[in-house]
C-alpha cells in the first residue's frame, strides 16, 4: 500500500527546495531516474529536465511556496493530491491537482492539472 501522505509531502518539499544541490539529493530519493512530469504548461523527463522546470517556477514566482490542500489519497501505485502555490501562510492564487504513478516506491510519472490560475500568471 502506498503512503500517499508521505509521497505528497516529500514531493512538495522537493518543489519548495531552492538549493539545487539539496534538490538533487531529494530527486534521487523520490523520483525514478527516467521519471516524467507533465502539466498544461510544461513537461520534462528525468531528473535534470524536471529540475529545470522547478527552477523556472522559482524564477517566475520568487518567494512563493507550495503547500498541500486537503488529504492526499492513494491506492496501489497511484497517488492523488492537491496543492496551492503562493506566499507562505496565505491562500495561494495558483492551485492544482497532481496524479502520480509509482514504481518501486519512487515517482515514475506525474500528471498535473491546474485548477486555478490567475490571468497574470
Amino acid at each position: 500500500m502506498t503512503d500517499a501522505t508521505s509521497i505528497a509531502n516529500r514531493y512538495i518539499v522537493l518543489w519548495n527546495e531552492t538549493n539545487a544541490d539539496r534538490r538533487q539529493a531529494l530527486f534521487s530519493e523520490l523520483w525514478a531516474e527516467d521519471g516524467t512530469y507533465i502539466d498544461p504548461l510544461m513537461q520534462g523527463r528525468g531528473h535534470s529536465q524536471i529540475d529545470g522546470l522547478i527552477s523556472a517556477v522559482h524564477q517566475q514566482f520568487p518567494g512563493f511556496r507550495f503547500a498541500l490542500i486537503g488529504q492526499p489519497d492513494g491506492h496501489g501505485d497511484n497517488v492523488r493530491f492537491s496543492w496551492q502555490l503562493g506566499p507562505e501562510g496565505a491562500d495561494g492564487p495558483i492551485k492544482g491537482t497532481d496524479f502520480a504513478t509509482l514504481d518501486n516506491g519512487r515517482l515514475k510519472e506525474v500528471v498535473g492539472f491546474l485548477d486555478q490560475v490567475p490571468a497574470a500568471a
